[in-house]
Order: structure tokens, then C-alpha cells, then sequence
């Protein structure tokens, strides 16, 4: 991938959403293999990521690879292993969190550094270009001014900027959360969140008060950043990411055609700047975000810190509003709509906020449109009406599921075809037929035979032309056919066919040919030192050559990851910009110049609790940023972690001396 060129970026649960990724316009997928991917149940086999590759290759589409968790010791052999049937199998770069991969033998596969990495320096961007990765997938948190500094801080010609543009939002820094782990055992760095984000909790003040009462305060809204596309653009990002390797066919069918339209527009405008891979796509559909699960959109942090990121009141899919009840009947519900030309189907879902704020859904199992009255309907629920809490006359209720959508996008929904030129030419021994596609690749077949005039010129140019037009089921389509003959000549179908066949056969031969692996970034030599000389366990250190990575780069202390068990008192679980104060209007800083108000709010602790669990907030007002402040179960605690690993905890007396660590330390 070129500087210049611009990257959308889509997930796939399994190679078939990978391929109707493709077919909907993603210039690049990435995709889990079989083990060592940050989503543990979006595992595929290494034979289904090659017939992927091979289809995503024929468009100059990239495939991508999640090695993404840390590992322990045992693990990185494996791992290994993995990386060369991946790179066998035609992938074309690893996106990778755990620094003990760049220590083993790894094929010369390009490497990205997965937002697992936590990149939000222009310092720690530039170490990790050094130490030879060639695409850093930024943290979700920065804003425009942030990214365009870590731009600066890099060469275009050796790393590139990845940046999310899409989908679900992790409350914390990638990386930075360890609740999942510390009430469970299930490792986010490893690929398990328990989602503990999600839940409701209890709020209170440091004198025990009750702030907020059964609230999602840890769940955000969904990330969409289709209104700042060309300010990111201007930042320097250049590979757009949508989130979503959990997510169905349909979704990544929407939401990859949703950017492909957008960044078409921005394309058209931008001559300098240029597509990653070939080919352009037409739908059957007309994209729309809104009709897919989301938990309403936010542009986050991009655009400054803002007031309403939060989906406090459900981690659930809200859908849109489309009408009122009329009517709660023993076995139906009335609904009349807003816009009248609404249809109500089959399977729809609906849903509606109770009296406590919360979501209640409504499968319909029958919609009945009411002949007399347009706009009105008799939805006869799945589930029995008396089960619908607080449903009544006058309840807005928003449609989540449209089925005649689901359905549109069940069936094939979009084409993607490369431009060529087709050419025909006059030989000596009969015509050759020549085609060159946009990117310069060309073939030629040739047809002997004797050449007949035909009796109707004008009617045999035109067949000519169709007969050569025809390109099918091909992966492409005629921009000009050019005829370059003494004279009009009669060629029958029977002969002009299978010379277009073979001249189209060649040609994607000759993409084929062309096709090559993206280069592996070479390491700064000399190493460049770590921008800090210790870390502590948030740097997810699990296995001794992600150690001696760090080592080799100047760090001198080294804890454990958190997985190591070491952390047993109270730590930062989670470190987030999200904050609660703030969103709750309890910030000093909105106190500012408020009469009455400045001066008495102050910062102090919150806790949040849901049932057992109970955490504590503390505020770092400097960086404007939360900590979520536990200490792991005594259970969790006590069951011997897997990798029992130990590193420098404290400063070596002298350097190169193993006896300055901890018993048992290993170094």
C-alpha cells in the first residue's frame, strides 16, 4: 500500500463474509485463523482464509490475519507455526499485539500493530515503525490534532496510519482493561472479554449517595465516523477500519458498501489521491447504517471530548422510531405509524423504552394492515402481550429488525467489476484480441482462421462489438472496444466467443502473475530504546521474548502481564478517556465560572457497583482520563495461572546482574 492510496478496511467473521466484503468494495479483510486471534469464537480454518485470499488477490484486495493476544511461553511455537501456514496460505500481513512475535523466527510477512498496542504517542508510533511494523492501528480515543502529530512523527514511505471508523467501542484503551480477567479469569488481551462494560451498574458518590441507579455507565454508543472521513483524511490516516468480526453477512455487506460509497465521492474529488485495489461496485441495495444492530452513533473522542457518548440506558440495538400504540388488545397490539407507507412484516422486531427506562423487544409473528385506515396495524406478538412490561397506549415504538431488509441483503446485493479495454486487431494468419485493464495489466489470444466479408457492414461492426462487450460472470467490464481492421469482416459467434474467453482467461493470468506480497519493514539497527526504560504489568509483558524484546530496546524493568497473577491488591482494571463525572454533569471543569457551583465539585472517587462486584472510579483530571480500580477474586487469584511467568520488578543493582530481581525472578 502506497502513501497516497486510501484503505477501507472490513472484518469477517468466516471466509464467505470475507468474500462478500470484497465483492461489496473492501480494498482489504482481516480475518482470524484458527488460534491467537483477539475474538476467541471468530477462529478459521487456514484453508478457508486461502480461498479467500485467492478471491480478494484477483481485485487487489489484501487479507489480513489476526495474531492479536499475548502469549505465554508455550504459545509462541505454535504461533509460529501459525504465521507460516498463514503466509503460505497467501495472507498478506499480520496484525499482531504480543512484541515476543518480532524475537522468533516469523515468515517475511508485513507486520501491523494491532490496537491492542495502545498506540497514543507520537513517541511510542515512532518506536513501533522502528522496530518494523508497517501500519499502526491507533487508539479509538485520539482527536484530529493527536493523529496528525503521530503523522508527523512518522515516514509515510515506511508506516501507515490505521484508524476505526465503524462499529462497537471498547470503553477502555485497547488493552488497558483487565476486569474481565480479574472477576472471571477471562482474558481480554487473550480474546475472552466477559463484556463487563455492558452491565448496569449502581453509582455513588464518596459519602454513599446514590448518583445513578441501574445505569449502563461504562457502555458507549457505536463508533461512525462518516461525516469526518476527509478530516481524518487530512490527519494522515490512510487504512479505515470497521469494526466487527462477531458481526452476520449482513452487516458487513452494509456497512462495507455504506464507506465504499463514501469514499468513492471523496476519490472522485481527491485526484491525488488513489485506490488500494481495482475495481468499482454497483448495489442493489442502498446502504444505510441505521438498518443494522448498533447502540445509536457517536464520533467519539475525533472531534473533542463530547457531552452524549454514553448508551447508558441500554447496551441494546434502540432501532429507529416508526409509530405509537393504539391499542393493547389480549393478543395483539395497534400500532399506528408515522409516515403512513411504513410496512410492518413478518419477524420484524420492535421494541419500546418501559417506564424504567429500559428496552423491552416485541418479535412481530403476524402484521395485519387495517384496510380503513392507512398507517394503522395489528401486530400479533411471538410472545404473549400480558409479558410486555408497561406497554400502553401512546408507547413509542421503534422498529430494530426490518425484515424485508434482512432479506434483501440475503441474496446477492452488489458487483464489483474492473475496467478494460478490449482491442481487435487484423493478423496475418486472423485477429488477435487484445485487453489492458485500469491498472496496465494486459493479455492477447488469437483466433486463426480465414477472414469473410461481411455483407452487411454496418449491422457486423455492431455485432462485433456486442460479441467482444459481453464480458458475463467475468470479474470485468468494457470501457472501450476498439476495432482495428482493413475492413468490416463477418466473425460468428461460434469463433468470437471462445477468443474472448481465452483473451479474459490471460488477462487475469497476467493479474495473477502480477500480484505481490507487501514488503516486511526492516528494523532500525541499532534498536531504538523503548521511550520509557520501565513497565508495569499494563504493557501485557507474558512470555520472555516479548521480555527480551523490551530488554534489547533499552526498558530496565519489566513486570508481568497481568495474567501473571502478580497484581493481588488493587490496581486500574480499566483505563479509559471516557469519563463518568463528566458525563453525569459532575466535572469540575463544567463547574468553571458556574455562580453558586465553582469550587464545590470536586473530583473525588465514585463507585460503581452490580451485585457482588464493586469498583472504584478515580479521576485523573491532568490527562482527563477515568481509572476503574479493582483487585482480582480471591478464586481467580488462586488458580495458578497457566504461564507463571516473573520479570524485573524492581531496578537491577548492576546491570547484566540476575540477582538484583525478586526470588525466582527470570531474566
Amino acid at each position: 500500500m502506497l502513501p497516497h492510496q486510501i484503505e477501507l478496511l472490513s472484518p469477517a467473521r468466516d471466509a464467505d463474509i470475507g468474500i462478500e466484503a470484497v465483492n461489496h468494495g473492501a480494498d482489504a479483510v482481516y480475518i482470524g485463523g484458527p488460534s491467537f486471534g483477539a475474538r476467541t469464537s471468530a477462529d478459521n480454518r487456514v484453508q478457508d482464509i486461502a480461498r479467500l485470499a485467492k478471491h480478494a488477490h484477483r481485485f487487489g484486495s489484501r487479507i489480513y490475519a489476526t495474531l492479536n493476544t499475548i502469549l505465554r511461553d508455550d504459545e509462541l511455537e505454535p504461533a509460529r507455526k501459525l504465521a507460516w501456514q498463514l503466509y503460505d496460505a497467501g495472507v498478506d500481513a499480520l496484525i499482531v499485539q504480543d512484541m515476543g512475535l518480532l524475537e522468533i523466527d516469523l515468515p517475511p510477512i508485513q507486520l501491523h500493530a494491532s490496537t491492542q498496542t495502545d498506540i497514543r504517542t507520537p513517541e511510542k508510533a515512532r518506536f513501533l515503525q522502528d522496530a518494523g511494523l508497517s501500519k499502526l492501528v491507533l487508539a479509538r480515543e485520539l482527536t484530529l490534532p493527536q493523529i496528525a502529530a503521530i503523522r508527523d512523527a512518522l515516514d509515510a514511505e515506511r508506516c501507515l496510519i490505521e484508524f476505526f471508523i465503524h462499529g462497537a467501542l471498547c470503553v477502555a484503551y485497547s488493552g488497558q482493561c483487565y476486569v474481565s480477567h480479574a472477576h472471571t479469569g477471562r482474558s481480554a488481551n487473550r480474546g475472552d472479554c466477559s463484556q463487563a462494560c455492558r452491565l448496569p451498574y449502581e453509582v455513588k458518590d464518596s459519602q454513599g449517595r446514590i448518583v445513578a441507579h441501574d445505569k449502563h455507565v461504562l457502555s458507549m454508543k457505536d463508533n461512525n465516523q462518516s461525516d469526518n472521513l476527509r478530516a481524518l483524511i487530512d490527519a494522515g490516516a490512510r487504512s479505515f477500519k470497521i469494526e466487527g468480526r462477531y458481526k452476520d453477512m449482513g452487516y458487513v455487506k452494509n456497512i462495507t458498501a455504506h464507506y465504499r460509497r463514501l469514499f468513492d465521492e471523496i476519490l472522485d474529488e481527491r485526484p491525488e489521491l488513489g485506490r488500494a485495489s481495482s475495481g468499482r461496485c454497483t448495489f442493489g441495495f442502498t446502504p444505510d447504517p441505521d438498518q443494522n444492530f448498533n447502540r445509536e452513533f457517536t464520533d467519539y473522542f475525533v472531534q473533542g471530548r463530547q457531552q452524549d457518548i454514553g448508551a447508558f440506558d441500554t447496551p441494546k440495538n434502540p432501532g429507529r422510531p416508526i409509530g405509537w400504540v393504539t391499542e393493547v388488545g389480549g393478543d395483539f397490539v395497534g400500532i399506528e405509524t408515522e409516515d403512513a407507507s411504513t410496512t410492518l412484516h413478518n419477524g420484524d422486531g420492535l421494541c419500546y423504552l418501559d417506564l424504567h427506562k429500559e428496552l423491552v423487544g416485541l418479535q412481530i409473528n403476524r402484521a395485519q394492515a387495517l384496510a380503513d385506515k392507512p398507517g394503522h396495524w395489528r401486530v400479533f406478538p411471538k410472545d404473549a402481550v400480558a409479558s410486555l412490561r408497561h406497554l400502553r397506549r401512546g408507547t413509542v415504538v421503534n422498529r430494530n429488525r426490518d425484515m424485508d431488509w434482512v432479506r434483501s441483503l440475503e441474496k446477492k446485493s452488489a458487483e464489483r467489476r474492473i475496467g478494460v479495454w478490449l482491442r481487435l486487431d487484423e493478423t496475418a494468419s486472423g485477429l488477435a484480441l487484445s485487453v489492458t485493464d485500469e491498472d496496465g495489466h494486459s493479455a492477447t489470444a488469437t483466433l486463426p482462421c480465414t477472414l469473410e466479408p461481411a455483407k452487411d457492414a454496418a449491422q457486423a461492426q455492431c455485432r462485433l462489438r456486442e460479441g467482444l462487450a459481453r464480458l458475463g460472470e467475468t470479474l470485468f467490464e468494457p470501457i472501450d472496444v476498439a476495432l482495428n481492421l482493413s475492413q468490416p469482416w463477418f466473425v460468428p459467434a461460434s469463433l468470437l466467443n471462445p477468443l474472448r474467453r481465452d483473451a479474459i482467461a490471460a488477462l487475469e493470468a497476467a493479474r495473477a502473475a502480477a500480484w505481490t506480497r507487501l514488503p516486511r519493514a526492516t528494523p532500525v539497527d541499532p534498536p531504538t530504546h523503548y521511550p520509557e526504560d520501565t513497565l508495569t504489568y499494563l504493557a501485557n509483558v507474558y512470555n520472555h521474548k516479548a521480555r527480551d524484546f523490551y530488554a534489547r530496546h533499552g526498558v530496565k524493568v519489566i513486570a508481568s502481564a497481568y495474567e501473571a497473577h502478580e497484581e493481588a491488591g488493587e490496581v486500574s482494571l480499566m483505563i479509559t478517556k471516557h469519563c463518568v463525572r463528566f458525563s453525569l454533569s459532575l466535572c469540575p471543569k463544567q463547574a468553571k465560572g458556574v455562580t453558586g457551583v465553582q469550587g464545590t465539585i470536586r473530583a473525588e472517587p465514585l463507585s460503581i457497583t452490580h451485585g457482588n462486584e464493586k469498583l472504584t472510579l478515580r479521576f485523573d483530571c491532568k490527562p482527563c482520563e477515568m481509572h476503574v480500580v479493582g483487585r482480582i477474586k480471591p478464586a481467580i487469584l488462586q488458580a495458578a495461572p497457566a504461564s507463571p511467568v516473573r520479570f524485573y520488578r524492581s531496578r537491577p543493582t548492576m546491570p547484566g546482574t540476575a540477582s538484583a530481581g525478586p526470588a525466582g525472578s527470570l531474566v
